[in-house]
């Protein structure tokens, strides 16, 4: 083919593919194979960089879906009335300096905010807890039936209480999984009978597992109660206010109209001027979760992005590899220029070398991405998964940058005076 007048040859659109395919596919693996150290390094840092991008995104995206978890565990559309201002006067005084945040305040905000569709008042503390010889500190919280279901909470054993155990102050409880393993081992412990401060107490059920919250708490050491059991037997009958009102919204668009209603009620319940500080603080859980969302994917953009540097530095070595290959070869491609070769045909080949490089490092580098996420799902104990789009957007990436990388060393050979190419030393 190449041994005919440059003059005298003449291609159509089928030949030119055909000679295309052959010089990418054969003629290029040739070419590169013949070096087989040189060209593995060059797909070396393509490995890297791929294999470096999918991991981030795999894990940008656990922990995308872990965060979300928590964001669900916290409950439903969940706000969160706390006593005490969060910054009286420059110190904060918490939930144990303020006594106005009552129950009549939470039978107020269910009845009069639309947005609130179920309230639970809450008093809550430390507490000793005994089973025959075992002994263990929890935290117990005084709470109605809604509780569970503002919390998104699950009974895993036995049965929450009930409303009539509310209002006849019954000594039960339902326990975490914390509180289950310290105090009863493998025993079952629905219908035991435990020591809660002195007082005896039957476990009617245990919760299921919660985990650690968004701030590291254990969710699942505590203790649950009704609220009036609570207040009369563990906080005291002379303590008539709340630590907290745990609402649910009727929708997470409803969350900030009804944080606005609820503090323009609090604020005339309580008689509180213009100007003057809440003697309460509204807390959006949501808002904490959505800020680490948020973070996190800032995060996972940032390493996206530096992982990448290392796909251009493989890309940098790839157009090196082929200038020199360019320099090595430059007489043979000064012979084919001489004997007819189109310009096109030594173009396609070179280029042809760059792509098939950076597609077969891309390659191995989904290869090493599906083994290095097995390293990271032991050592984080997440679960990982490459998706198929972003597989498919790193092959063709790799061949985008070979195309990129390999224009100019494939220019440069097309370019070359066949003359001044044949007496090349």
């Amino acid at each position: 083919m190449f041994l005919r007048p440059r003059a005298m040859l003449r291609f159509s659109v089928p030949s030119r593919l055909r000679i295309a395919t052959y010089l990418l596919t054969g003629e290029a693996g040739r070419a590169l194979f013949r070096h087989k150290v040189r060209s593995a390094l060059a797909m070396l840092g393509i490995t890297i960089g791929v294999a470096a991008v999918n991991w981030v995104v795999a894990i940008g995206q656990a922990s995308a879906e872990r965060v979300a978890a928590q964001l669900d565990n916290l409950g439903d559309n969940l706000i969160w009335v706390e006593a005490g201002s969060r910054n009286r006067a420059g110190v904060r005084t918490g939930t144990r300096g303020t006594t106005t945040l009552t129950l009549d305040d939470g039978e107020a905000v269910a009845r009069e905010v639309a947005g609130v569709k179920a309230m639970t008042p809450n008093i809550d503390g430390g507490i000793h807890l005994a089973w025959g010889n075992r002994n263990w500190t929890s935290r117990y919280r005084g709470v109605n039936t809604k509780y569970f279901a503002i919390r998104r909470w699950q009974i895993q054993h036995g049965a929450s209480f009930t409303d009539e155990d509310d209002s006849r102050a019954a000594s039960v409880c339902v326990i975490g999984q914390t509180v289950r393993e310290q105090l009863f081992g493998g025993t079952n412990p629905v219908g035991q009978m435990i020591r809660v401060e002195q007082q005896p107490f039957e476990v009617i059920g245990v919760l299921a597992a919660k985990g650690q919250s968004a701030t590291g708490f254990d969710q699942d050491d505590t203790i649950v109660m009704p609220f009036a059991t609570a207040q009369r037997r563990v906080k005291g009958a002379a303590f008539t206010w709340l630590d907290d009102i745990l609402l649910s919204a009727t929708s997470p668009a409803a969350v900030e109209p009804a944080v606005i209603e609820i503090v323009m009620l609090l604020r005339e319940r309580h008689h509180i001027g213009p100007g003057d500080e809440d003697d309460f603080n509204i807390r959006r859980p949501q808002e904490l979760i959505n800020a680490q969302i948020a973070q996190s994917r800032v995060l996972a953009l940032l390493l996206i992005s530096v992982a990448s540097v290392s796909l251009v530095v493989g890309g940098v070595g790839v157009m090196n590899v082929m200038l020199a290959s360019v320099v090595e070869r430059t007489q043979e491609i000064g012979l084919r220029l001489a004997v007819g070769a189109p310009v096109w045909a030594i173009r396609a080949q070179f280029l042809g070398e760059a792509v098939l490089l950076c597609f077969v490092g891309g390659a191995f580098g989904i290869g090493s991405s599906y083994a290095g996420t097995f390293v990271f799902e032991h050592a984080l104990a997440w679960r990982l998964s490459l998706s198929a789009p972003v597989i498919a957007a790193a092959l063709l990436c790799s061949a985008g940058l070979g195309i990129f990388f390999g224009f100019y060393p494939a220019h440069r050979a097309a370019g070359l005076d066949p003359i001044e190419a044949l007496r090349h030393e």
